[in-house]
Formats: C-alpha cells, sequence, structure tokens
C-alpha cells in the first residue's frame, strides 16, 4: 500500500508503516511525541520526513479519533 503520506510494503522494513519515500516508521514520530521531544527535535533527526508528513500524519490521527470518539457516541 503507498499514498501520499504512508507507505506498506514488505520490502521496506518488513511492512512496518513508513513515511513515504523514507524508511522512517510512523510510529517512530509518536514516540519522540510520547518521550517529551517535539517535532522539530523528531525533523532534526530525521530530516527525510518533510514538517508537512508530519503535521498530516497527526492531522489524520485526530480526524480518526474524533471519528471514532463520535460513532461511538452516537
Amino acid at each position: 500500500m503507498k499514498n501520499n503520506l504512508i507507505e506498506i510494503s514488505e520490502e521496506i522494513l518488513s511492512g512496518t508503516p513508513v513515511f513515504n519515500e523514507t524508511r522512517v516508521p510512523v510510529k517512530t514520530l509518536i514516540d519522540y511525541l510520547n518521550g517529551g521531544e517535539t517535532i522539530e527535535d523528531f525533523l532534526d533527526d530525521f530530516p527525510t520526513v518533510t514538517k508537512q508528513q508530519a503535521m498530516l500524519l497527526l492531522q489524520l490521527g485526530q480526524e480518526i479519533l474524533l471519528k471514532q470518539t463520535n460513532e461511538n457516541i452516537a
């Protein structure tokens, strides 16, 4: 599976979801933020990921969470 944000391929990190056209797992951004690091820290350490990619991933996560929350309330 490949889109403009996330790529999943058995040939890249055994199918771990990565930022498109990188070898950086999307989970790494979440781990950084959970560990108290900033998006800027993450981007400094993984320069192949753009700020736009990082922000879009967080926005996607927010949208999914809000959708699931609204479905559970209804």
